[in-house]
């Protein structure tokens, strides 16, 4: 197929399916690609750019300059996290359709994109931990009307799978009661990719977890695990309010989000003396790179740990020099 046939009607649609059924992208990274090629393309429509008669987009007579000039469009008003996320799509939307033959190269290809300084969310200490885990019982909460149960046993079973389990909160609100066995102690998690992995339940998550769904009563199995007032499937949204809320209950008032507690899940596993591979085993990280970046967060710990330890730290050399005195 030549680049002057090609057919704008549809093209969006058909790398999402792409994704969708060939990449086994998760429905969230579904959208985010969509929105992001719909952004696109309002753009190149309100600039006039690589527009034929019809005024519909040509896809096949993008260059690299129309892709600079929203680059410059996004840096308007966009972070460069954002900027250098909706760069990537063009970079994967327009692989998708030069591999399939609906245009010539990826215009996209050598557009370089900000640099983003990678940060990790915050991680709770264990003192912080513990408390925001309890902290559901101390909240006092309205009597709940006719119907409806205390979200507290809910709430606190959500905070405790989050720590003990370290799963994404997508991977969390996705879960059905099938997945999780309380008298194994384990969860089976549909992560990234499609990706099966067994996470192990810890003691507190799974004496939360059987409050919680005792009060709910009798489920299927392939209900969702945790459900709203209206019985339905949760929102990993909701889970970020809830979270934010029992954060400033504890008295913890930096930025806390479902995120941080798979940090702080991981953080205080290695900190504890777990193995990094064993860790990225449960994370679900398919690059062991991406789980050693907890190694950072825990450099100061290592470093008390050298100084008590080692016979030649700055800590033992100054003592002895001090003694000898």
């Amino acid at each position: 197929m030549t680049t002057q046939s090609v057919e704008n009607r549809g093209l969006i649609p058909q790398f999402i399916h792409y994704l969708t059924v060939e990449k086994n992208a998760s429905p969230h990274t579904c959208r985010c690609y969509q929105r992001d090629l719909e952004g696109f393309e309002d753009f190149l429509k309100n600039s006039g750019l690589v527009l034929p008669s019809s005024a519909e987009v040509e896809w096949g007579k993008m260059d690299r300059m129309a892709i600079r000039k929203y680059l410059s469009f996004l840096h308007r008003k966009n972070k460069k996290s954002s900027i250098a996320r909706k760069i990537s799509t063009l970079r994967s939307f327009f692989r998708y359709l030069n591999r399939e033959q609906m245009v010539a190269s990826n215009p996209a290809k050598s557009v370089s994109t900000p640099k983003v300084e990678k940060t990790l969310p915050t991680t709770l200490t264990v003192d912080e931990a513990f408390r925001l885990m309890e902290s559901p019982k101390g909240l006092s909460e309205k009597v709940p009307p006719a119907g409806r149960k205390d979200k507290r046993l809910r709430d606190q079973a959500i905070l405790e799978l989050l720590y003990s389990s370290g799963l994404r909160v997508s991977e969390l609100v996705g879960l059905n009661l099938k997945q999780i066995d309380l008298d194994l102690g384990i969860v089976r998690v549909m992560g990234k990719g499609r990706k099966e992995r067994i996470v192990p339940v810890g003691g507190k998550a799974i004496e939360s977890l059987n409050a919680y769904l005792n009060e709910r009563g009798r489920i299927k199995d392939e209900d969702p695990l945790f459900v709203n007032f209206w019985g339905g499937r949760l929102t990993a949204r909701s889970v970020g309010r809830l979270i934010k809320k029992y954060s400033r209950h504890s008295g913890i008032f930096r930025r806390v989000s479902p995120h941080s507690l798979r940090h702080t899940f991981a953080t205080h596993l290695l900190d504890a003396g777990a193995d990094i591979r064993e860790i990225q085993e449960m994370l679900g990280h398919s690059s062991l790179s991406t789980t050693q970046r907890y190694t950072h967060i825990s450099l100061g710990k290592l470093m008390e740990v050298y100084d008590k330890a080692h016979p030649r730290s700055f800590k033992n050399v100054s003592g002895k020099s001090q003694e000898n005195h």
